[in-house]
């Protein structure tokens, strides 16, 4: 669990692990401990109260996902494969055990934290949650003319008897069972009752502050009902409402031999995805044992699959709160990006082929990548844009811009990922919008999902048809932008892009694929070329006595690549790995991996971009990328490993993105052999001056690379 202070000795294992230890850690314990290291920002006095509520909301919104697939998952190999064995040595039903053990910890955790420090501490500031046990007379009477306004024309109760079977509920939807007393007139004496909240309701209603009380009151929708219920169920007594959440399995499968329309498929399968196996109930810690045991029967669960919990069943539901609430110290400091020099004074494409361009997001601006594709749309020397859209948002400027750029008679292909989980109903939106204007639309190849990240433009100048490229190790989603730290790197170099050229032939049409000398390619070279480079470490360091790999990704899995990296540690080649969320690999083990270290960087910023650096004798070999090391990355989906050619660049990637986590301390967590993280240094404790804490890695960073406002006035200037 978590560890919030470091002891002066670090626990280590002696010698390699026993086979009952196994050489790797499961998948799912290491996916709760990095939720564990995000829930510890939760009790971070240095972090902003509402930051810290934040934090508590994403662990909810990623246990979730845990659930939907992974533990899914395991509960299908526990009915298909009961003998199954996971990779760290554990059988599928001992893993589901520890998993769904170390949840309940976490869960419980979450709710201790909420309740017992986060809500009195904003109650301090003014900022309050109304729960039924603390209203008045005042608040009672609000709540009920909300509730009769509001919420009961939208409410349909089914009593639970022979004519009204329990209610197909939706995946993650918030529900209340009540118990009844009584007869209504029809004779009825149904004991039970459940009520669907339909999503159109708001789960976090404002206040007024004369009703409140307080400058920021809110009530939640499961107050609101609770209060009001006795109006849905007129001559009855209800004797108790209790709060309930189902969640499901909500893996989409299409048979990659039987489709013949992806888009129709996918659509067949999101609408089942609401309704599939319940993997989990979440409770109101109150309710009646004879109705939680209905509750797991009609959902086929077992006990280990039912979370109590002490307040709202779906914490999610308040992570718009700090959004609700304007108020100085509460929240971050608001960051505005820098937008690069040397981007204002030409067109972009004049400076990209003077030499290439990073950028570091989001301490630089997203924006030098929309004007990009923006000034490729409305640009008359552009003849072609090809793009490969994974996640972008249900708004997004650079839609719109490729939009613009077909409708104006250029060549535009959108290679659109419609398996993007959790965002299949947007893409497909915008493959139908980019079709109706005469767009080459393409959904990749089937079982091989793209997650390469890519715009090529075509423009035709002086000297003939000339490519520029931007690669990038995240999505191109202006939102996630602004949270996520990625690179980018715009290019003009004709290997590289006529090699991005091919990869895009590749996914529109047919044929074998080509041989690229310069970028790596999954399904194809990068896991080859992976083990390839370190394994050149490891000859270096047997000759010279010097290797050394340095890697930052969110997910270590694939087991050959790791036993690539025990055999480098055990020849001698230094390794440090900066992995944000689950690693397999133990490191730090005599005999195995003691030369190998992982840290994982957690702060105000998702740490999401992918570097792989290669010492190779002083040649630096860098990479940036869209993978993680995992199987799925490596021979399930389109990827991209591309060079940093630039001797400045390179140096640059190396210090912001990789050195600058090995050796800040503060929110650097340091992993031991067993799985388990601890933190460099100690936090400082409530009350300690912020100028005497240790910034993190994305402090010096936002101090580094500066801050200044968009120049929203030299653009429009410049015609975008």
């Amino acid at each position: 669990m978590i560890t919030l202070h470091q002891s002066k000795t670090q626990s280590r294992f002696l010698t390699a692990p026993t086979a009952g230890e196994g050489q790797f850690i499961n998948r799912e314990l290491s996916l709760l401990a990095f939720n564990e290291r995000v829930l510890s920002l939760a009790i971070d006095p240095s972090v902003p109260l509402l930051e810290r509520l934040r934090y508590v909301c994403i662990v909810s919104s990623n246990l979730d996902e845990l659930f939907e697939i992974r533990v899914s998952g395991l509960k299908a190999k526990l009915k298909q494969q009961p003998g199954a064995v996971e990779a760290d040595g554990s059988s599928a039903e001992e893993s589901f055990n520890k998993i769904a053990a170390r949840a309940q910890q976490l869960v419980a955790q979450q709710y201790d934290i909420l309740n017992n420090s986060i809500l009195p501490q904003l109650a301090e500031k003014d900022v309050v949650l109304h729960f039924l046990a603390d209203f008045n007379a005042q608040r009672r009477e609000w709540a009920h003319k909300y509730f009769m306004e509001e919420v009961l024309p939208v409410l349909t109760p089914i009593g639970l008897e022979p004519s009204h079977p329990f209610p197909r509920v939706l995946n993650k939807s918030l529900n209340f069972i009540a118990t009844l007393e009584g007869e209504d007139s029809y004779g009825r004496s149904s004991k039970l009752a459940v009520l669907q909240a339909p999503r159109i309701l708001s789960r976090l209603t404002p206040v007024p502050r004369e009703v409140s009380g307080h400058s920021f009151g809110f009530m939640m929708l499961g107050s609101i009902l609770n209060n009001g219920v006795g109006e849905l169920f007129p001559g009855m007594t209800v004797t108790g409402i209790y709060q309930f959440r189902v969640t499901r399995n909500s893996d989409l499968f299409v048979d990659d031999e039987e489709v013949t329309d992806l888009r129709e498929a996918l659509r067949g399968e999101l609408s089942q995805r609401q309704f599939g196996d319940a993997v989990r109930l979440e409770i109101s810690d109150n309710m009646p044992e004879e109705v939680v045991h209905r509750l797991l029967t009609e959902h086929r669960l077992t006990e280990k699959d039912c979370y109590r919990v002490k307040g709202p069943v779906n914490l999610v539901r308040l992570m718009n709160l700090p959004d609700l609430i304007d108020q100085p110290g509460l929240k971050f400091p608001a960051y505005t990006p820098v937008y690069p020099a040397n981007f204002l004074a030409q067109e972009p494409f004049e400076v990209i082929a003077k030499s290439d361009l990073l950028v570091h997001h989001p301490y630089e601006s997203f924006s030098t990548v929309t004007d990009f594709i923006a000034a490729a749309a409305s640009d008359p020397a552009v003849v072609a844009i090809s793009m490969t859209i994974y996640r972008t948002g249900q708004t997004s400027e650079i839609m719109e811009s490729l939009i613009t750029a077909a409708r104006s008679g250029k060549e535009v292909t959108a290679v659109v990922e419609l398996m993007a989980r959790f965002d299949e109903e947007t893409n497909i939106s915008w493959a139908s919008r980019l079709e109706n204007v005469g767009a080459h639309v393409v959904f990749g190849v089937v079982g091989n999902k793209t997650h390469a990240k890519m715009c090529l433009v075509v423009r035709r100048e002086k000297t003939g048809l000339k490519r520029y490229v931007h690669f990038g190790t995240g999505n191109y989603h202006p939102r996630t932008a602004r949270l996520y730290t990625d690179f980018g790197l715009f290019t003009a170099d004709p290997i590289l892009c006529a090699e991005a050229h091919e990869v895009f032939h590749q996914l529109t049409g047919l044929g074998k694929a080509r041989p690229l000398s310069k970028l790596w390619q999954s399904p194809f070279t990068l896991h080859s070329q992976i083990i390839k480079a370190i394994r050149r470490e490891v000859t270096i360091a047997k000759s010279e006595g010097r290797g050394l790999v340095i890697a930052k990704m969110n997910s270590l899995v694939e087991l050959e690549v790791i036993e690539a990296l025990y055999k480098a540690s055990q020849a001698g080649v230094k390794v440090d790995l900066i992995v944000r969320g689950v690693c397999m690999l133990r490191p730090g083990i005599k005999g195995l991996s003691e030369n190998i270290r992982v840290r994982s960087a957690i702060g105000r910023f998702l740490e999401h971009s992918r570097i792989f650096y290669f010492r190779n004798n002083g040649a630096d070999d860098l990479y940036l990328s869209s993978a993680d090391w995992m199987d799925r990355n490596f021979f399930r989906r389109v990827e991209i490993a591309v060079p940093v050619l630039n001797r400045a660049l390179k140096q640059r990637v190396l210090r912001e993105g990789l050195r600058v986590h090995l050796q800040t301390s503060a929110q650097a967590w340091q992993m031991r052999p067993d799985g388990s993280y601890e933190l460099k240094r100690p936090r400082t404790h409530a009350g300690s001056s912020t100028a005497n804490r240790a910034s993190d890695a994305q402090e010096q960073l936002q101090a580094s690379i500066g801050v200044s406002p968009p120049p929203t006035k030299l653009r429009k200037e410049k015609g975008r």
